[in-house]
This record gives C-alpha cells, structure tokens and sequence, in this order.
C-alpha cells in the first residue's frame, strides 16, 4: 500500500497562512510549532476532513510560488467561491470550464496557486 500522508508547503508567514487556511476552507489545526521547520521559523500541520495533513512551513529566503499547484475538493465550488468573494478572497478565474474541468482557480497568500473542484459541478459541467 502506499498513501500520501502529507505535503509541506513554503510560506512566508506560518502564521498568515494557517489563519488563511483554516478560515477559508475549514482545515483543523493538527499542531503548530513557534521554533520548528528547517530555519527555525515556525511551522503548522492543518488535517483535512480526509485526514491528510499540509504542513506550513516559514521559511527564512524567499518563497518560490507558482510552479506547483494544488488541488482542493470541496462541496460547492459555486457556493464557496461567492463566499470567499464577499470575504474579500481574489480568484485568478471563477467557476467555469478550465481545461482540466470545471472549477475555480485561486492564489493563497505566498501564491500558491490552488484548483478548487466538486464532483457534481465536475460531472455536470466539466
């Protein structure tokens, strides 16, 4: 068997980012370290309702984003992405046909660049 267990993403504050994740999408705070992480910079581990955990590590250089992306499933691409909107959450493009689908596309605040997605938005309109 094998099972991705977690995935660790640089950030430029540990703190910004866990806040902006766990509001935006409903993540759990797993745990958080103030002094962990390769530099010493702080770290925190946020579970998915699947249970996979996404490391946010602080990095002291600066952040590289862009060149990877993320893919969140969640229930109603639609609904989320109207109440990210009036949250003040920026999407570089909103529901629609993508060419992998239909979804949404936003950044996070390093830029990461994450695909938001739902199965019957997906087998309706993808």
């Amino acid at each position: 068997m094998v099972k991705l267990d977690h995935a660790s993403i640089p950030v430029a504050d540990w703190r910004r980012s866990r806040d902006w994740y766990i509001c935006n999408f409903g993540f759990q705070l797993e745990f958080e370290v103030d002094k962990g992480g390769r530099d010493g910079l702080g770290v925190a581990a946020l579970q998915d309702d699947a249970g996979f955990t996404l490391f946010l590590e602080q990095l002291s250089g600066s952040i590289q984003s862009g060149q990877a992306l993320y893919t969140l499933q969640v229930d109603d691409v639609d609904g989320l992405h109207e109440r990210l909107l009036a949250a003040g959450v920026a999407f570089a493009a909103p529901p629609s046909k993508q060419f992998w689908g239909y979804g949404a596309v936003l950044h996070d605040p390093d830029g990461h660049v994450l695909n938001l997605w739902d199965q019957q938005s997906m087998a309706a309109k993808g």
